[in-house]
């Protein structure tokens, strides 16, 4: 078979450790095979960047293990050809022998040309879609919280929520501080509604005034004890 890529290296990750594999091939086809492992702190992948740059390997090729290959992908994109392969493509490959350890076998593939490599996009977009990512679970977490409030005032019959669109606006939230620190005026709660909201200043004193007057209402509980 022929050989496309004479200085690979295959790399065998897990959570702690790696092992890899360089494989040179020299004049007259000498086959020289190195195999070292480090661990995967920083101090470990920049002692592996630098063995593999003095080994002046041009393709590394690893497996796509949980999340353990990002810091590893990340260290060696600078300098080096990387392929991301499936484990699953590289199980079906025939002809493997027992006594070849895992970062040898991608060695030995990587350098006929027999892995295909997963898309992984350039750094900016990586970074750009994870902004977007966090941004949408943000967003999530927001209408839960806001989901969970307006769930709240309903069990305790505080009908502000059928008053405002937003109780979570800059009216609703002073609205809320108030609530939360002992206010029970309807009135002076309705006047702290801000903008287009104070047309509807009747409907919105009589948003919080029923509850709060069946609360004024209710017998003191020490009282009956």
């Amino acid at each position: 078979m022929k050989r496309i890529y004479r200085r690979c290296c295959g790399i065998d990750v897990h959570k702690a450790t790696l092992t890899a594999c360089v494989r040179v091939h020299g004049p007259g086809g000498k086959l020289t095979q190195e195999i070292r492992s480090f661990g995967t702190t920083s101090d470990e992948l920049l002692s592996l960047h630098d063995w593999l740059s003095a080994q002046r390997v041009s393709h590394v090729a690893m497996e796509a293990t949980g999340v353990y290959w990002k810091p590893v992908f990340y260290v060696l994109e600078q300098g080096f050809t990387l392929l991301l392969v499936n484990p699953a493509d590289v199980q079906r490959m025939p002809g493997r022998k027992t006594d070849v350890s895992d970062s040898a076998w991608l060695a030995q593939l990587l350098e006929n040309g027999l892995l295909r490599p997963s898309f992984i996009p350039p750094r900016a977009i990586r970074e750009l879609r994870g902004l977007v990512r966090y941004r949408s679970e943000l967003k999530h977490d927001h209408t839960r919280v806001a989901n969970r409030l307006h769930k709240v005032l309903l069990d305790a019959d505080l009908k502000l929520s059928s008053v405002m669109a937003d109780i979570l606006g800059v009216s609703g939230r002073q609205i809320l501080q108030q609530l939360a620190a002992g206010k029970t005026d309807p009135a002076a709660l309705a006047e702290l509604a801000r903008g287009r909201l104070r047309a509807k200043l009747p409907a919105l004193r009589q948003g919080p005034d029923g509850a709060l007057q069946c609360t004024s209402r209710l017998p003191d509980q020490r009282s009956v004890e």
